[in-house]
């Protein structure tokens, strides 16, 4: 059998090297000798509650019923319990297994395997661990390195953070570093560069200077102060990046804002308005509303239902804009649509065909299509054939052997 000391209630006590358990009852101060101040315990220490340790504790392990302070370090072998109350550590704490049911506050570094917390997990220092699972709130203000960390309120960690994986029921807040895998169910904000891998968040994003990953999903909006280097996004509402963005994909139901480039090896599929300050390049890009940037570069197709505003111009293979639309600046592809009652500027393509009511100002084609109650207000040039309705011309149509500026 292991010896045990024991410190009775509501007394103080000064211990150095305990020989097997310690029992401490409630309300006791338990004090250390040397510098600084320590009690190592061989065994397991007990706590009834209400404790105080003015002194570091080195312990196998440690378990207490209700609140425990130690004012000093915590380092225990194996594991920490404390059922229905808190723990406060002084200084820093180290240890494999900590099970506390209320919270945890630690001053300094934590440094664990498992940690799992009830309530509030607060760190002023840095933290390592392999596992977190908190039921409420988790702080830290130093780095946290984690690989998987559980969180049912909120989240805020205001040093870097290297994380394999972050679930958070509520909102989540960290300055920068690599997450892999984020998955929070209200908002997430990184206020500093941003490494990761999935972005999986129920409402708001706000992301800050330079930030690589790879897939982004968010039901509401998406922001970022900065760069932006991803795979595919899929925005529920609002995009907006004030700075270049260069990606895979981008599928976003409200609107797309831009501020410098945006480069998509895929499709960009927007259900209201894109506005792109320099260019814009895809493979694809259909928009429901209104395309807006300062040149447009697409490799297959661009179907715009509302307008297309450009300085430079629109350059695919297939451009379509819908009914009633309107496009500013010149449109260059090998087919040009231009929807019943839609309104372009010049038009440069291969076959090009205006439908009903359509207006244009200069039209060079191989093959032109203009159908009833078109008006073309400058010159019709096409090299191959013209079929031509009920159409207002102010110049007769001409047959050219070379179109000007078509370059495709």
């Amino acid at each position: 059998m292991s010896d045990k000391t024991s410190v009775p209630s509501h007394s103080t006590v000064t211990l150095d090297q305990v020989n097997g358990d310690l029992i401490v009852g409630e309300h006791a101060v338990v004090k250390g000798t040397g510098s600084p101040p320590t009690v190592a315990v061989s065994g397991t220490v007990y706590c009834d509650g209400y404790d105080t340790f003015e002194c570091s504790l080195h312990a196998e392990n440690l378990e207490t019923e209700e609140n425990v302070t130690i004012h000093g370090d915590l380092e225990v072998q194996n594991d920490i319990k404390a059922e229905d109350g808190r723990l406060e550590v002084h200084g820093n704490l180290t240890a494999k297994q900590v099970d506390v049911d209320e919270a945890l506050y630690v001053t300094k570094d934590l440094t664990a395997e498992e940690v799992d917390v009830g309530g509030r997990l607060e760190i002023g220092g840095n933290m390592k661990a392999a596992g977190v699972d908190v039921g409420g709130t988790f702080e830290a203000k130093g780095e946290v390195a984690v690989q998987s960390i559980d969180v049912g309120g909120s989240l805020k960690i205001e040093a870097k953070a290297t994380i394999d994986k972050l679930d958070v029921g509520g909102t989540a807040r960290v300055n920068g570093g690599k997450i892999n895998e984020i998955d929070v169910g209200g908002s997430f904000e990184s206020s500093a560069p941003l490494e990761f891998k999935e972005i999986d968040v129920g409402g708001v994003v706000r992301l800050a200077d330079k930030n690589k990953g790879g897939n982004i999903d968010v039901g509401g909006s998406f922001q970022v102060d900065g760069d932006l280097t991803f795979e595919d996004i899929d925005v529920g509402g609002r995009v907006e990046i004030r700075g270049p963005a260069e990606g895979k994909s981008m599928d976003v139901g409200g609107k797309v804002e831009v501020s410098n480039s945006l480069k998509l090896l895929g499709t960009l599929d927007v259900g209201g308005k894109v506005e792109v300050g320099q260019e814009v390049s895809a493979e694809n890009i259909d928009v429901g509303g209104v395309l807006h940037a300062c040149k447009v570069r697409v490799q297959k197709r661009v179907e715009v239902g509302g307008s297309i505003n450009t300085v430079e111009g629109v350059t695919a293979s297939f451009v379509e804009i819908g009914r009633r639309g309107e496009v500013k600046g010149p449109i260059r592809a090998d087919e040009v649509i231009i929807g019943k009652d839609a309104q372009a500027e010049d038009i440069y393509g291969k076959k090009i065909i205006l439908r009903n009511g359509a207006q244009a100002q200069n039209v060079y084609g191989e093959n032109v299509t203009i159908e009833p109650h078109c008006h073309i207000s400058g010159e019709v040039q096409y090299t191959n054939e013209l079929r031509i309705a009920e159409a207002s011309l102010s110049k007769p149509p001409q047959k050219v052997s070379k179109l000007p500026f078509l370059d495709i």
